[in-house]
């Protein structure tokens, strides 16, 4: 065999194994952008449940700030349905995050509310400190 044939094949198989590894990368930079978006998706449907709450307690209401949070939470599904094209079905399904918080909840003892130690910079209500939008105003944080 004639050594340039050799190179050839070398090269050829090196090229390969460039472009194989590049997509792998490519892949797991999508799934890790993935796993982003759903841990602020888990976020802000939480924040979500808590303010539809505190309002409801209160005896409130605010359909402009739970309007806001239900538009934030389309954007990120939208985020994720792009994100999921991209991957094979295969692929898409080893991203779980869901699945780990549960079970780090439930695994995890109760433990009493934080109080508040951020104040909202529009009207000084105090807020959580992971709060997106300030309960009192509407403010994004």
């Amino acid at each position: 065999m004639d050594f340039n044939k050799i190179k050839a094949i070398g090269l050829e198989y090196a090229e390969k194994g460039k472009n194989a590894a590049m997509d792998l990368a490519e892949k797991g930079k999508t799934q890790a952008l993935l796993v982003n978006e759903q841990g602020k998706l888990l976020k802000a449907q939480r924040q979500l449940g808590a303010l539809v709450y505190s309002l409801a307690k209160g005896k409130e209401e605010n359909q402009p700030l739970v309007d806001k949070y239900i538009e934030m939470i389309d954007t990120i599904e939208q985020e994720i349905t792009r994100l999921k094209a991209t991957l094979t079905p295969a692929e898409a399904a080893e991203v779980d995050y869901e699945a780990p918080m549960e079970e780090a909840e439930e695994a995890a003892p109760e433990q009493p509310a934080q109080p508040a130690r951020k104040t909202c910079p529009q009207c000084g209500a105090p807020v959580s400190d992971d709060a997106l939008f300030c309960n009192k105003c509407g403010a994004q944080l």
